[in-house]
Formats: C-alpha cells, structure tokens, sequence
C-alpha cells in the first residue's frame, strides 16, 4: 500500500510537471496542479493541493450548485460527501471509486467538524501537528486501496493484511 501511495504520488507529479513544462515551450501558462500534498496537516489540505484542477472542479460545478455551505452545518456535509462520492464515480465505473470518494467525503465531514469544534484559527504545538500530518496520511494511504483495488473484496483482503486479521506467518 505505501508503494502504491508513493507510485501515485510520483506519477502524477511528473505528469503534471511535464505537462506545466510542455506547456510553457509554447508560451501557455498552466496554474499549478499539485502542492506536495503529502504534507497536508488535514484532508482540507490534502485536497487544496492534490489535483487541483480536479478539486477546483467540483466545488465550482457540483459543490456550489448543490448548495454549499449555505444552507446550514449538515447540508454542507451532505453535499462534500455527495460531491466526492461523485468525484469517485469520475475516476471510474466501479464501487471501489465510488467507495473511495466516500471514505474521502467523510474524512472531509469529520475535518470540518473538528474545525468547527475545536476553532479554525486554533494553533497547534509541534506534536499535535506531527499527529495532525499522520493522521492524514494515513487516512489517504487507506482510501487509495478503494483506488487500487480491482473490485472491494479484494479491498477488504488487504485491509484484513493491513489489520493483521490474517494471522501471523
């Protein structure tokens, strides 16, 4: 799983690099497309900087028409989780995508409400944001088995090797 976490992460990099590079021996100026999400502190971070012009996409054509976060605290969860279980589907025809976009439309709802909670502009000691950045990161590298994964019980094998459920050798 963390070789496939780091093989994601190195080819989409270099596409998107390539492409920014390509692009300029034209004169064509790409925005940026990828920000070292790695280092996301929360999955608020991780998605401002993985796939940017995916992310930016969604919330600008199915976040907002949805609603936003306008009509109170549980219609914007509603709609982040819709709006990833859609950005799931876009990935692909298969449960495991649009599995994937749910465990990430939850990572997102548990995010905002601790934010909500705890205070958006609350500053953290090193440990906390060194507890904040594993958290995160494991939390992506568990979703991207929903990505990798042929079908979901393929899935659910690996996460029972993950978990150790079957058994010592």
């Amino acid at each position: 799983v963390l070789a496939y976490t780091f093989q994601i992460y190195f080819d989409f990099s270099g596409y998107s690099d390539m492409a920014i590079g390509i692009s300029l021996l034209f004169n064509i100026f790409l925005p940026l497309n990828f920000n070292s999400p790695y280092k996301s502190l929360s999955i608020i971070d991780f998605w401002r900087r993985w796939h940017i012009s995916l992310s930016t996409f969604l919330r600008d054509y199915l976040y907002i028409p949805l609603g936003g976060g306008r009509r109170g605290r549980f219609r914007r969860y509603v709609n982040l989780w819709i709006t990833m279980v859609l950005g799931g589907l876009w990935h692909g025809a298969s449960w495991t995508f649009v599995l994937w976009g749910a465990a990430h439309g939850g990572y997102l709802m548990i995010n905002h409400a601790w934010r909500h909670f705890a205070g958006e502009d609350r500053v953290y000691g090193p440990v906390m944001r060194l507890a904040f950045w594993l958290l995160t990161f494991l939390a992506v590298v568990a979703a991207w088995v929903l990505f990798r994964a042929s079908d979901v019980a393929s899935a659910l094998h690996i996460y029972q090797g993950m978990l150790g459920l079957n058994g010592i050798s």
